[in-house]
């Protein structure tokens, strides 16, 4: 991975000097992760056209050695973004470094400032005016798209498992734990994000939570769950019936799958993102069900569980070879039910791949 950091940290070099910078702060983690390979809890990273320092704190001694790619280690006895501020600041040609605001609070903002020489202060920092570590990690190679093929597999693996589980009583919290132990069991590192179980009326929430709430015996359950494998992320829902659904359940799940399979097929190298959300969307509009699919049609995917691009109305951004991207239409019917469908789906060089294959027609416990 020596040389596939470099590579990273070369092409970042090249974003710098297209955009006139001499020095960039890195400090939010996922972004030094991706540049040097590191996978702790506090670090910053410091580029200069011509160094790459990297610094954390004395707990990470032994794991820095091992992990750090492309980058000296300084061990910091303050705080790493300080330390890295004052090593910029000493490098002779260095008038100023750039910093990303999305992720740099004010307080922390302050005692980095407070950190330089007073002379310095206020013409030191610059705000990005767009990402740059953000939208290089967009982009997905061969290393990154393997590891993400086996967390959304073993996603669809949890799946398969919770099938045999689910069953009318259990609570929420019951079916999210057995998922998530098995997760483990099966080698993830933890879960991307806290597991939805949202059964009854509780699946028309679309970010419902698993709750004390039992499992009835007539209704839909839907699962959005992911996990961690090597820092990369799954994700992927789906929503099944226990019981035997009616005309409208059946007519709302057959929608929402329909549009979700128009919003994957509208995946590609080109393709809007707007253009994808309205694919899926559409399809719903058409069945009279528009006014309450009430979020976006997808994210991206990768060392976080959302990451730009958006796929969502209006959005103008063009998907690219290697990007990840969700496609997750919903229906829901605010005391009644919800339904939602998502994969994840990887840009390939002339369409689209999906990652979860899991099965997306209605099944019924």
């Amino acid at each position: 991975m020596q040389m596939e950091h470099l590579r990273r940290i070369g092409q970042l070099r090249r974003r710098m000097t297209r955009a006139g910078l001499s020095a960039l702060l890195v400090t939010h983690l996922p972004d030094v992760r991706y540049l040097c390979g590191f996978t702790g809890s506090n670090a910053a990273l410091a580029v200069t056209r011509r160094a790459v320092r990297f610094f954390t704190d004395g707990r990470y001694i032994a794991q820095s050695a091992q992990e750090v790619k492309g980058a000296k280690v300084e061990i910091a006895s303050g705080g790493a973004a300080t330390a890295a501020t004052q090593w910029l600041a000493a490098q002779v040609g260095v008038e100023g470094a750039a910093y990303d605001s999305a992720h740099t609070t004010v307080a922390e903002f302050e005692r980095l400032k407070a950190a330089l020489p007073a002379s310095m202060r206020k013409r030191f920092f610059t705000a990005l005016a767009a990402p740059l570590v953000e939208t290089l990690r967009m982009t997905k190679d061969e290393d990154e798209l393997a590891l993400m093929r086996e967390a959304a597999l073993l996603g669809c693996q949890l799946f398969e498992h919770i099938l045999t589980v689910i069953r009318p009583g259990l609570a929420e919290f019951e079916v999210a734990a057995e998922l998530e132990h098995e997760a483990r069991l099966l080698g993830a590192e933890g879960m991307s994000f806290e597991t939805i179980v949202a059964s009854g009326v509780r699946s028309s929430m679309p970010h419902g939570k698993a709750s004390a709430a039992r499992l009835p015996r007539k209704g839909f359950v839907t699962l959005d769950f992911g996990i961690i494998r090597e820092g990369y992320c799954s994700d992927m829902t789906r929503t099944v019936f226990l019981g035997k659904p009616g005309s409208e359940e059946r007519r709302v799940y057959q929608a929402v799958l329909e549009a979700q399979q128009a919003g994957v097929a509208a995946v590609g190298p080109g393709a809007s993102c707007g253009e994808v959300d309205e694919a899926a969307r559409s399809v719903l509009r058409k069945a009279g069900l528009s006014e309450a699919f009430t979020h976006s049609t997808g994210h991206g995917v990768g060392l976080e569980i959302h990451e730009p691009p958006r796929v969502g109305a209006g959005q103008t951004f063009r998907l690219r070879e290697g990007m990840v991207v969700t496609i997750e239409p919903g229906v829901y019917l605010v005391g009644r039910f919800g339904v939602r469908i998502e994969d994840m789906v990887a840009v390939t060089q002339t369409a689209a791949e999906v990652l979860t294959p899991a099965p997306t027609a209605l099944i019924e416990l």
